[in-house]
């Protein structure tokens, strides 16, 4: 039904029973999506005409809801990025769940500001973010938030740590010139860079440490250089510890580090998008070592823990210097000690949002339903089911593995070509997601393009990784036929 304007009605539904109804077949088709994904093709490119049809003028009056979720099933959910599917391999996609299917239509009729103010949803965070810290040895009373992504929870540590070096004065004065320098290894993520650039630090303050054959980060060249930088007159105050690479899943040495910055008084901060989730995993977490020493740390629950996006985490070991950087006093945001402006401090004074959603919950019913060992029991399928993919690599004579297997992570190409094998290999990519068969990414490993599977989804098992396999290498062979069959450029008169 259609909407009608009534002033007696608001936006509120004229047919609560019709609309109930919609409701429940949407919710039964959703778990449907989730239930029977990996009967579909893992991607699919949305045709120009339908691209055509979402490209509409600004209603003037209102649609009945039943049209619009037509029109979602029709042009909308046929045609997303995959990463529910099983055979999504790339990037670092999680797969989702019923618990977060759930709990989003909870978030959305719950409706909560999460900036503060007193009610459940505040609680419910503080609670996850306690879990957080119990889980990656932070002490109980550690600060923290919950943001978008680690992008996000690695720009607040910045600006910490950057309080923590120049004091109170910098809210104000901003650097003034002060000749701050920060480190991380050369496989770094790039928002590491960006969030200096965004600290008003700038990137050129950011210096770049040398990496072993591993993708780790060599300690004898940090401690090199932030010597060599006090000896110019330089202010080291930064020091980024990688847990887990995107490229190969590498785990910088972060006891060493945290030796390093303990010693030189710097701040320890350790990027662990993905790679932190093995603290929930006994046979994996003993790659966290020196992990419970950092001053911060950045992850995501919207990746190996599978919490639907998005759902980022920033954990700052001292809570009153995270409060010290980011709360405010303004009169019309005021605390009280009683009423709805009470229960301080806020979310809002740990970090940047003063509008920010109740993303706690998908976490907290994530974690309720699977426990920490279910979180755990996904993080060593999935290495397993790249250990499984490495070894049939390394048996078929026609691929090349380009990197060790760290974790999750399978990065390898396609060698028994002709010609440019980085452009073959971009063009199999493209082949084998085209397909739907399987959704790998790429990316380069010493000057070589490599087909790189991560191993994220819950749902994946070994029959996946044989499928990819055996994609890759159908594929391949059929573009190998085609240029044999196709003239060879014209090289002019």
């Amino acid at each position: 039904m259609p909407y009608d304007a009534d002033a007696r009605t608001g936006l509120d539904p004229q047919d609560w029973a019709e609309t109930r109804a919609l409701g429940h077949r949407m919710l039964d088709d959703m778990l449907d999506w989730l239930e029977h994904a990996r009967t579909r093709p893992v991607w699919e490119r949305m045709p120009d005409a339908k691209r055509a049809e979402l490209r509409t003028p600004l209603p003037e009056r209102g649609t009945g809801l039943a049209t619009i979720y037509e029109d979602f099933q029709r042009l909308v959910l046929p045609y997303g990025s995959g990463n529910e599917h099983p055979r999504f391999m790339g990037w670092v996609n999680g797969g989702n769940t019923e618990a977060g299917l759930l709990a989003g239509l909870l978030v959305s009729v719950f409706n909560a500001n999460c900036a503060g103010r007193d009610h459940a949803a505040i609680e419910i965070e503080r609670q996850v973010i306690a879990w957080s810290a119990e889980a990656m040895g932070f002490p109980p009373n550690a600060g923290g938030i919950l943001v978008t992504g680690s992008s996000l929870a690695n720009l607040i540590a910045v600006l910490v740590a950057r309080r923590a070096a120049l004091g109170p004065a910098v809210r104000q004065a901003g650097l003034r010139g002060a000749p701050l320098t920060a480190y991380s290894s050369a496989a770094a993520h790039g928002c590491i860079a960006r969030a200096m650039d965004m600290a008003g630090i700038g990137t050129d303050a950011l210096r770049i440490i040398e990496t072993d054959a591993d993708g780790r980060l060599i300690p004898a060249c940090l401690e090199a250089r932030i010597a060599a930088d006090r000896r110019q007159g330089h202010r080291p105050f930064l020091v980024v510890g990688t847990a887990g690479t995107v490229d190969i899943a590498a785990f910088d040495p972060l006891e060493a580090i945290a030796a390093i910055t303990a010693r030189d008084k710097l701040w320890f901060h350790v990027d662990g998008a993905f790679g932190a989730t093995c603290a929930f995993s006994a046979r994996h977490r003993n790659k966290l070592a020196g992990l419970e020493r950092a001053d911060s740390l950045a992850f995501d629950f919207h990746k190996w823990a599978q919490v639907p996006y998005d759902a980022g985490c920033v954990l700052v070991r001292d809570r009153q210097l995270e409060l010290d950087t980011f709360a405010q006093s303004l009169a019309y945001l005021q605390t009280a000690e009683r009423g709805i402006a009470g229960n301080p401090p806020w979310p809002r004074d740990l970090g940047p949002d003063l509008s920010r959603h109740f993303r706690a919950l998908k976490v907290w019913m994530t974690l309720r339903a699977y426990g920490a060992a279910g979180i755990g029991h996904v993080v060593d399928h999935t290495c397993e089911v790249a250990q499984h993919l490495a070894r049939r690599i390394d048996n078929e004579p026609k691929l090349e593995r380009l990197a060790p297997v760290a974790l999750n992570i399978v990065c390898f190409r396609y060698s028994d070509a002709a010609g440019d094998l980085n452009e073959f290999n971009h063009e199999l990519v493209a082949d084998l997601q085209e397909s739907g068969i399987a959704a790998p990414s790429t990316t380069t490993i010493d000057g070589k393009l490599a087909i790189r599977a991560g191993i994220f989804n819950h749902r994946t098992r070994f029959e996946d990784a044989d499928a990819m396999v055996d994609g890759v290498l159908q594929l391949a062979e059929k573009r190998k036929r085609l240029a044999a069959i196709s003239p060879a450029p014209s090289s002019g008169p």
